[in-house]
C-alpha cells in the first residue's frame, strides 16, 4: 500500500535517537522529507547524514523547553522544503524517581520539556498547517497506568494525552488530525537503562517480556512504521486516537 508520503514534510523532535529517529527513518524511506531536532550538534549532524542529508533531511539543534524553539524547525522546513505537513513530537524520558525524591526544580524542568514544550510546539505547528496536516505525540503507557519509579511521567503524560484529545476536537474542523502513539516494551537505550537499574537487567527483561502476549520486545523499526502510517494520508480518517504499540500489553479496549 502506498502511504502517500512522497515529498511530504514532517518535523520530528527528538529525531536524533530512539523512537524519534526510528520514525524519521521510516518517513524518509517512504519518500517523505524530515526536519529532525535534538539538543546535541553532534547527534543532529549524525542523524541528518544517516537520513540522506540535504534534499531529504535537515537537522536543527533545539531544546523543546526553550520558548523560541518552535520557530526554528518550522523555518527550516519552509526554507529547505517550502512546505510543512505535520510534526511528531517525541520527548526524551524524564528523570526517574518517586514523588518523595523529586524536588521542585526537577518538576519545573520536566514540565517545561515534557509538557509545555510539546504544547508550545503543537500550537505553533497548527498555525502553519492546512487541510491534511497532522500532529503526533509520542506518549507512554503511563497515560493509562502509573509506572513504578516514574512519577514525573505518570503526572505529565496523561495530561498531554488529554491535551491531544482536546486539540483533535479543536483542529478537526480545519481538516487537521491529532494522534497519539503509546509505546511500551520497545527495545531502546532508555528501556535498557531502566531495566539496568534493577541490578539484574536480564532478569527484569525476562519478567517484562513474560507479560507481553507476543512474548518479545518490539523494535524501534516496528514503532517507526506505525508512526509513519499514522502520520500519512493513508490514515486520513484517524484523529483523536491513542494507539498502543506494545505487543498487546494493554488488555483493555
Amino acid at each position: 500500500m502506498d502511504l502517500g508520503l512522497k515529498d511530504r514534510v514532517y518535523i520530528v523532535t527528538g529525531g536524533t535517537r530512539g523512537l524519534g529517529r526510528a520514525a524519521a527513518h521510516e518517513l524518509v524511506a517512504d519518500g517523505a522529507r524530515v526536519v529532525v531536532s535534538g539538543r546535541s550538534e553532534k547527534s543532529v549532524a549524525a542523524a541528518e547524514e544517516e537520513l540522506g542529508g540535504a534534499g531529504r533531511a535537515i537537522g536543527v539543534v533545539a531544546d523543546n523547553a526553550a520558548t523560541g524553539t518552535p520557530d526554528r524547525p518550522i523555518a527550516a522546513a519552509r526554507d529547505a522544503f517550502q512546505r510543512l505537513d505535520g510534526v511528531l513530537i517525541s520527548v526524551g524520558g524524564p528523570p526517574t524517581g518517586t514523588s518523595d525524591t523529586i524536588d521542585d526544580d526537577q518538576w519545573r524542568t520536566a514540565f517545561e520539556s515534557v509538557f509545555l514544550g510539546a504544547v508550545r510546539l503543537s500550537h505553533a505547528v497548527a498555525a502553519e498547517l492546512g487541510k491534511g496536516g497532522v500532529i503526533g505525540f509520542v506518549l507512554s503507557t503511563s497515560v493509562y497506568e502509573p509506572i513504578p519509579d516514574l512519577a514525573i511521567s505518570n503526572a505529565f503524560r496523561p495530561g498531554l494525552a488529554g491535551y491531544a484529545k482536546s486539540l483533535a476536537n479543536e483542529l478537526g474542523p480545519r481538516g487537521i488530525r491529532v494522534v497519539g502513539l503509546v509505546p511500551a516494551h520497545i527495545e531502546t537505550d532508555r528501556v535498557r537503562e531502566l531495566y539496568g537499574r534493577s541490578g539484574d537487567g536480564d532478569a527484569a527483561r525476562e519478567r517484562a517480556t513474560a507479560d507481553v502476549p507476543l512474548r518479545r520486545y518490539g523494535t524501534p523499526d516496528e514503532f517507526g512504521r506505525s508512526a509513519a502510517f499514522l502520520l500519512s494520508p493513508a490514515a486520513s480518517y484517524l484523529t483523536g486516537v491513542m494507539l498502543p504499540i506494545d505487543g498487546g500489553v494493554r488488555r483493555g479496549f
